[in-house]
């Protein structure tokens, strides 16, 4: 007996075969990456995707090839600063809410993972809700900034450099906390190696994704804020 059932999968060409159901079985989308692809691949890839489920999500996407993605015949909604599309066909329903991400940017040069972040979690299903530039080098705007995120069920907290805030963070609140390194850092430790190890070695709990894995914090926060929510049903 098949481990999945039939039907599952939409291949395109020789070149991609699409898991229609890793949404129903995850709760997470298929998104695809758009480096490393042919232009003619990922325009075929997210047009079958769409089509396939009303909706696409297009990752790592170079400004120069949304045209591509536009030329498809379907609807195409390009978040410049997260470098990502979000494609729909005709007559797609809208995403229900189901929670909320609080997300906190150290610096401004954290803001286009955090902004990849904040639309994979509102793909995925989430409501969102961001503070940039409170790093902890000016602690006076972190308290605030806590404040404005309060009421989110989850917080993705992205820092470069030494990597401090989301320690911070999750010392002082009760959310659960998914520290985000960065690479903004140069030097010794740059590139988010050592905001990396600051967050592995952080005394206060929270968990930690890879440098810059933006997808990975917006898609588990908002599964998180997902049961969170559940529970309040």
């Amino acid at each position: 007996m098949a481990l999945f059932p039939q039907g599952t999968v939409l291949p395109v060409g020789e070149v991609a075969r699409l898991d229609l159901e890793r949404e129903l079985r995850t709760g997470i989308p298929e998104v695809i990456l758009a480096e490393g692809k042919r232009d003619e691949d990922l325009a075929a890839i997210a047009r079958a995707m769409a089509l396939g489920k009303g909706r696409a999500v297009v990752s790592r996407l170079a400004a120069e090839r949304v045209q591509l993605l536009r030329a498809s015949g379907v609807n195409v909604q390009f978040h410049e600063a997260a470098r990502v599309a979000v494609l729909s066909a005709e007559g797609a329903a809208p995403k229900q809410k189901l929670g909320t991400v609080g997300i906190l940017a150290a610096g401004s040069s954290d803001i286009p993972v955090c902004e990849e972040a904040r639309v994979i979690a509102e793909e995925v299903g989430a409501r969102t809700q961001v503070a940039y530039d409170v790093g902890v080098a000016g602690l006076h705007r972190l308290l605030p900034a806590i404040d404005e995120v309060r009421d989110a069920d989850v917080l993705i907290c992205a820092a470069g450099r030494e990597g401090t805030m989301p320690t911070v963070v999750a010392g002082l609140t009760r959310q659960p906390v998914i520290g985000l390194p960065i690479s903004t850092g140069y030097g010794m430790g740059g590139q988010g190696q050592a905001a990396l190890l600051s967050m592995l070695q952080s005394c206060s709990p929270l968990l930690v994704v890879n440098i810059d894995a933006g997808f990975v914090a917006g898609a588990c926060a908002a599964r998180i804020a997902a049961r969170i929510a559940e529970g309040r049903l």
